[in-house]
């Protein structure tokens, strides 16, 4: 089961509160707080798309430029071992550590790859 939705390159989790009757979200990956929520399911995607588009606009009339999710650079920090590993792998390869952290992150998220992973 998704609980998932995306738009305009927004990503946001939808999650549901027993207290408060009501599904709610809130816009992952950027600094901003773009939240939402609705008490019907039917209306939930909508009321993301809404926000999306309202924080859209609120960056225009503001001169702001609207945080984008997922620049495409983020930090990982692994064990040293691993990191020279794949570090020697990648130079054995004659490709870049970045190239080949990428190769690796491009197979995890392939089709293929959700048949051959363990699932935790």
């Amino acid at each position: 089961m998704a609980n998932t939705l995306e738009y305009k390159g927004y990503v946001a989790k939808v999650e549901y509160s027993a207290e408060d009757h009501v599904l709610f979200g809130r816009v992952e990956g950027i600094c901003d707080l773009v939240t939402f929520e609705s008490g019907s399911i039917d209306d939930i995607e909508s009321e993301f798309q809404k926000s999306v588009d309202e924080y859209l606009a609120f960056c225009e009339e503001k001169g702001k430029q609207p945080d984008k999710a997922y620049s495409g650079t983020f930090n990982v920090r692994i064990s040293r071992q691993l990191h020279r590993e794949v570090a020697a792998r990648a130079i054995r390869d004659g490709d870049s550590l970045n190239r080949a952290v990428e190769n690796a992150i491009t197979r995890y998220v392939s089709p293929a790859a959700d048949q051959a992973l363990p699932q935790t």
